[in-house]
């Protein structure tokens, strides 16, 4: 692939050590990234076009304030038709790049009261509801969990980046919530029933991302960071009808405070 050789000779000059995935809507973000190169999804050795509006593709290597990093232009989903292989090959071309460090950003549902459209969400933790019978185990480690008196479970998220964004938000005068990402599998938004369900188990968002590429990452031994942009209020939990041009109009609330934040991780020790 001519393409790709070319753009790994740059990225192996500048030699990124933290990889951004952008999430739906969130292009706006990247007004403070300066491009050196850039390459389609489909000439990346283990990517494919993604086929959602909103995810432009692309694989840029350049600055973000001066510090070198590589930037998804979106990814593509579960939901697509796609082999966990497949999902995971943004964090997976990140770490053969040699970055040791991912950002990983999504738009979501906001289930938590606290959480309205053009919010911010810092993951903490996920709930994987992507596997056959999901919510059977969900259920079964939710009742054992109970039983037992045990609330903790290993979770592949940086607290360390997690306290980095906190710090960053307070300094600018803003709380920005950590919570528990809900990720189903989609196309279709969940069901008012599903997500009282989901915010019995603790979740916070919702959305139909992230989860896979985290746990890879993790095995991959990257540090791992990700937000949710709010983009509506989950099923049954807002007055509007759900569809894909609201998740694209909302997610403009948050691009400033995204591209902030993204900024303040890029530059994090």
């Amino acid at each position: 692939m001519p393409a790709y050789s070319a753009f790994i000779g740059t990225a192996r000059k500048l030699r990124p050590r933290t990889a951004i995935v952008l999430g739906s809507g969130l292009a706006g973000a990247t007004r403070a990234f300066v491009e050196h190169a850039s390459v389609g999804f489909g000439n990346v050795p283990g990517l494919v076009p993604p086929t959602v509006h909103g995810h432009g593709g692309r694989l840029a290597v350049g600055e973000w304030a001066g510090v070198p990093c590589l930037l998804f232009s979106g990814r593509v989903h579960f939901y697509e038709g796609h082999l966990r292989g497949v999902v995971v090959g943004t964090v997976r071309a990140a770490a053969e790049i040699g970055a040791n460090r991912v950002v990983l950003t999504n738009a979501a549902g906001g289930i938590h009261p606290a959480l309205d459209p053009g919010d911010l969400m810092a993951i903490r933790g996920h709930l994987k509801l992507l596997d056959a019978g999901a919510w059977r185990g969900l259920a079964s480690a939710t009742a054992w969990r109970a039983l037992a008196g045990e609330t903790a479970v290993p979770q592949p998220y940086s607290a360390r980046l997690l306290d980095a964004m906190q710090a960053h938000e307070r300094a600018a005068g803003r709380e920005l919530m950590a919570g528990v990402y809900a990720a189903l599998t989609g196309p279709s938004y969940e069901t008012p029933a599903e997500i009282r369900a989901l915010a019995r188990c603790s979740a916070d968002a919702v959305g139909m991302s992230t989860a896979l590429e985290a746990e890879e990452a993790t095995q991959l031994g990257m540090e791992v960071a990700a937000v949710s942009c709010i983009t509506n209020k989950a099923a049954g939990l807002g007055a509007t009808t759900l569809d894909h041009t609201e998740v694209l109009t909302n997610a403009q609330l948050a691009v400033v405070r995204m591209g902030e934040l993204l900024g303040a991780l890029v530059r994090a020790d």
